[in-house]
């Protein structure tokens, strides 16, 4: 599932490949997780028309408890977005959105361990995700936006497929055709239907893209206790290599001796005991 991308931000871009411009105001990051802010556009009540708009990654419907209910649904499976509750609604009231999109990306397990990939349009352009979104209002009544990424299953794909952890269910989001977007967003839900399918993969182009490597925070409690093993955790938090060996910043007390088998006096004779 895709938890991160980066987001099309630039206004030329926007504007060159979706039409639209996004608010002057706003201010997305280089990269959208969830509960972050990005650009995604939507139908306007005017014929035909669009329009950018900025919200979080992460769709919260009208009775969402708080923020925090995005985290779980960033991605929404197209299989049941009409029936589940968090998505159905802006299902039906034709809450579609198209998602800008520089790059996605995901975890490839073929060497064993999971190692980040970038995913993007094998010519250049940035990606059109099919999406949904909605409205809610937070305790004092504002209005906060917020969206979806659509997903389908994605065995066999010859992008998608080779992503996520062996056994679990291959998923990508929609990627739709730009050219697509107006009749995604102004179609009819059966017309938008036909859109939901696997983007073909030999039009796209993966890579790995490790992340970049963050140096550990040092704890307060390290400059107000004594420790044996300090010097080793200060290599750890910064070198990668030194914390893939997992050292420990307390040890366990040894379990104690047995005791002492039959009428032996106590004396071992052991120099060190």
């Amino acid at each position: 599932m895709c938890s991160n991308y980066k987001p099309v931000t630039l206004q030329d871009r926007l504007l060159a490949h979706f039409g639209v411009a996004r608010p002057d105001d706003a201010e997305p990051p280089e990269l959208t997780y969830a509960g972050r802010a990005a650009p995604f556009i939507v139908r306007t009540d005017q014929r035909e028309a669009i329009a950018c708009e900025v919200g979080l990654y992460g769709l919260l419907p009208d009775w969402a408890p708080n923020l925090a209910f995005g985290r779980r649904t960033y991605n929404c499976r197209t299989e049941t977005m009409r029936s589940k509750p968090s998505f159905r609604q802006a299902w039906f009231e034709g809450r579609r959105c198209v998602i800008p999109v520089e790059m996605l990306f995901e975890n490839c397990w073929e060497t064993g361990d999971p190692v980040r990939w970038a995913i993007c349009r094998s010519n250049g352009d940035p990606m059109a995700v099919a999406g949904l979104w909605g409205v809610w209002h937070d305790p004092e009544g504002r209005e906060v936006l917020s969206f979806t990424m659509l997903t389908v299953n994605a065995d066999g794909h010859g992008v998608f497929g080779r992503m996520h952890p062996p056994g679990d269910e291959k998923r990508m989001p929609v990627i739709l055709r730009i050219q697509d977007q107006h009749a995604w967003l102004h179609g009819s839900p059966a017309e938008a239907l036909a859109f939901i399918r696997p983007f073909p993969a030999e039009m796209l182009r993966a890579e790995p893209d490790p992340a970049a490597w963050k140096p550990l925070a040092e704890p307060k409690s390290w400059a107000a206790s004594e420790d044996l093993f300090a010097d080793d955790w200060h290599q750890a938090a910064a070198d990668p290599k030194a914390r893939a060996l997992k050292a420990r910043r307390t040890r366990a007390a040894p379990p104690p001796p047995p005791p002492a088998q039959g009428g032996d006096s106590g004396e071992t004779g052991d120099l060190f005991g």
